[in-house]
C-alpha cells in the first residue's frame, strides 16, 4: 500500500513539473532555494574533485621525482633488487590503483541530485515568458534597451547586467514573434556592448545578420544595407549578406524612382512611430493601450483641483455597525467617478502572511473567461497565478470575511472566495471588467447569485515600482500599499453595469506583488443596497 501512495505521488509530482514559474513572483522564488541546493551539490563534486587532483598530483610528484633518479642510470637503478622489486609492484598494482582513482566518478551525489531536480526546472516556456516581459516593462515604462542591459531600475537593490548573449537571446525571442521593433532594439544593444569590447560566444557577423533583416523589414532599405556592407567586411564570404547587398541596392533603386515620380516625397522623411506599426501588426487596441501605459508611468489624465477638493479621509463605522463603534476603519477617498475607496491598516501582518502560506502551495496559473465560448483559459494579458481561499479552512478567512461584510455592509455568503494573486515576471492583467456584460448573459450562470456588483481588493506587499491599478476610461490610477484595500462598485444600482469600472493591474516593474480580492454578487444584497429606477444613479 505504502508503495502504491509512493508511485501515485511520484506521478502527480511529474505531472505538475512544469508550474508556469515565469507567472508567478511567489513560487519562483522556490526556484532560488533549488539552486542554492544544487549549488551545495555542485560544491561537494568540486572539493572531491579536488581532493582525488591532490592525489594523483601527489603521486605524480613523487614518481618524477623517482624517475628523475632512475634514469641517470637505468640499469644501475634497477640493479638494486628493492627498486626493481618495487618497479615491479608500481606498475603490477599501482599504477592501476591510479587508474582506477582518475577513472572514478565522483560525479555521481550532483549528477543524481540535478536529474531528480531538472523535472522540476523551468522549462523554454518559462524563458520565453519572462524574456516577453521584458519587452512588455520596456514599452510600458518607456526604458532604453540600455537601462534595462545595466540594471538601472528604479527600486532595485540587487542590480544586475546583461551579457552580449542576455540582450541577443531578448532580440532572438522578439524575432520568433515577428516583433521586428525590439528585435532592432536588443540586436543594437547586443551590437554596442560588442564594439564596447565585451567578450562573447556571440559574434558580431550574427547580430548584424539579425538586425539588417529586422530593419529591413521596418523599411528602412538604406540602414539595412549600410549593416550588410558592414557584415560583408568582418566575413566577406558571407553567402546571405552577399545576395542581400544586392537586392537591397536593386530595392533602394526602385524606391528612389518612386520617390522622384512622387514630386521628390521622401518616405524616409514621414514620421513614422516604430512601435505603433509594430503593435498595429499586432492587432493591439491602440488608443487604450496608450492610455493604460501612461498611468501605468503615472501619467495621463488627472483630476481637476475642483473634483480633488472633494476626497476626504474619515473614520469609518458604516452606520454604526457594531463591530466597527469601537474600532471605526480608516477610509480614503481615492476617486469620485467611479467612486474607489481605500482603507488603510485593514488587514494585519499576521493575516496576509496567514493567507500567503494557505495560498502558495496551490497557485496555479490565472485564467480567463473566453467571452466567446464562455471557457476558462490562460492568456498573455494575465500573467499571474492564483489560489481560492474558502472561510472554512482557517480561522483568519473566515475573519476577513467578516470584515468585508461589515465594512461594506454586503451580504458575503453569495460573494466568491477570496481569491489570491501572486504576479510573476513584469505580471499584469490587462484592461478588463469584473461584471458580466450584456452581450454575455451566462458569465455567471452556474453561480446562481447574479452579476458582480462589487469589487474588494486587498494589497499584500508593496512594489518598489509599477504594479498600480489603473482605470484607463476615468484616468485613476491607484498605487499598491501594504495593508491597505480598495473597493468599488461595479453596478450601478439599477444593476447596469459600470463601463468606468473597466481597470487593469500594470505590469510589475520591481519587485513581488500579492493581492487577494472578493468579488461580491448581486444575491443577497437587495435590501443591503436596494435597486433604483434611474439608470446611472
Amino acid at each position: 500500500m505504502a508503495l502504491c501512495w509512493l508511485i501515485l505521488s511520484l506521478l502527480l509530482q511529474s505531472l505538475h513539473a512544469h508550474n508556469e514559474f515565469f507567472t508567478s513572483i511567489g513560487q519562483m522564488t522556490d526556484l532560488l532555494f533549488t539552486e542554492k541546493d544544487l549549488v551545495t551539490s555542485l560544491k561537494d563534486y568540486i572539493r572531491a574533485e579536488e581532493n582525488k587532483l591532490k592525489q594523483v598530483k601527489q603521486w605524480a610528484e613523487k614518481l618524477d621525482s623517482l624517475t628523475i633518479t632512475a634514469m641517470e642510470d637505468p640499469e644501475r637503478f634497477v640493479g638494486h633488487p628493492v627498486n626493481a622489486f618495487k618497479l615491479m609492484k608500481r606498475l603490477n598494482t599501482e599504477w592501476a590503483d591510479v587508474e582506477s582513482l582518475v577513472l572514478s566518478n565522483t560525479a555521481d551525489g550532483f549528477i543524481s541530485n540535478l536529474t531528480v531536480q531538472r523535472q522540476y526546472f523551468p522549462d523554454d516556456e518559462d524563458q520565453k515568458g519572462a524574456a516577453k516581459a521584458l519587452l512588455r516593462l520596456q514599452d510600458t515604462y518607456q526604458l532604453s534597451a540600455n537601462t534595462i542591459s545595466v540594471g538601472d531600475l528604479p527600486g532595485v537593490v540587487y542590480k544586475s547586467h546583461m551579457t552580449v548573449e542576455d540582450c541577443f537571446e531578448l532580440g532572438k525571442v522578439a524575432y520568433s514573434e515577428v516583433d521586428y521593433y525590439h528585435t532592432e532594439l536588443w540586436m543594437t544593444q547586443a551590437l554596442k556592448q560588442l564594439d564596447d569590447g565585451e567578450d562573447s560566444p556571440v559574434d558580431k557577423v550574427t547580430v548584424l545578420d539579425y538586425l539588417s533583416y529586422a530593419i529591413y523589414q521596418q523599411g528602412e532599405l538604406d540602414r539595412a544595407l549600410e549593416l550588410t556592407k558592414r557584415m560583408l567586411k568582418l566575413d566577406p564570404t558571407h553567402q546571405r549578406a552577399n545576395g542581400n547587398l544586392k537586392y537591397f541596392e536593386v530595392q533602394l533603386e526602385k524606391q528612389r524612382k518612386a520617390e522622384e515620380a512622387a514630386d521628390g516625397e521622401k518616405q524616409q522623411n514621414k514620421q513614422v512611430d516604430k512601435r505603433d506599426v509594430q503593435m498595429e501588426r499586432s492587432r493591439d487596441p491602440l488608443p487604450e493601450r496608450k492610455r493604460y501605459e501612461q498611468l501605468c508611468r503615472g501619467e495621463g489624465m488627472k483630476m481637476t483641483s475642483r473634483r480633488q477638493s472633494r476626497l476626504f479621509c474619515r473614520y469609518y463605522d458604516n452606520k454604526r455597525n457594531p463591530r466597527l463603534v469601537l474600532g471605526p476603519v480608516k477610509q480614503e477617498d481615492e476617486w469620485d467617478r467611479p467612486r474607489i475607496v481605500r482603507y488603510h491598516d485593514i488587514i494585519s501582518e499576521y493575516e496576509m502572511g496567514k493567507v500567503k502560506e494557505l495560498a502558495k502551495p496551490r497557485l496555479r496559473r490565472a485564467t480567463i473567461s473566453n467571452p466567446v465560448t464562455g471557457v476558462l483559459e490562460t492568456a498573455s494579458y494575465r500573467i499571474s497565478k492564483s489560489a481560492w481561499l474558502t472561510a472554512y479552512e482557517h480561522p483568519v478567512i473566515a475573519r476577513i470575511n467578516q470584515r468585508i461584510e461589515d465594512i461594506t455592509g454586503l451580504d458575503m455568503l453569495t460573494a466568491e472566495e477570496l481569491q489570491v494573486a501572486n504576479y510573476g515576471v513584469g505580471g499584469q492583467y490587462e484592461p478588463h471588467f469584473d461584471f458580466g456584460r450584456k452581450d454575455e448573459p451566462d458569465a455567471f450562470k452556474e453561480l446562481g447569485t447574479g452579476n458582480r456588483i462589487a469589487t474588494w481588493l486587498f494589497y499584500m506587499s508593496d512594489v518598489p515600482a509599477g504594479g498600480a491599478t489603473v482605470f484607463p476610461d476615468v484616468g485613476a490610477a491607484v498605487w499598491p500599499k501594504k495593508g491597505t484595500a480598495v473597493f468599488w462598485y461595479n453596478l450601478f444600482p439599477s444593476g447596469e453595469g459600470d463601463y468606468s469600472t473597466r481597470h487593469a493591474a500594470c505590469p510589475v516593474l520591481v519587485g513581488n506583488k500579492w493581492v487577494s480580492n472578493k468579488w461580491i454578487h448581486e444575491r443577497g444584497q437587495e435590501f443591503r443596497r436596494p435597486c433604483s429606477l434611474s439608470g446611472q444613479e
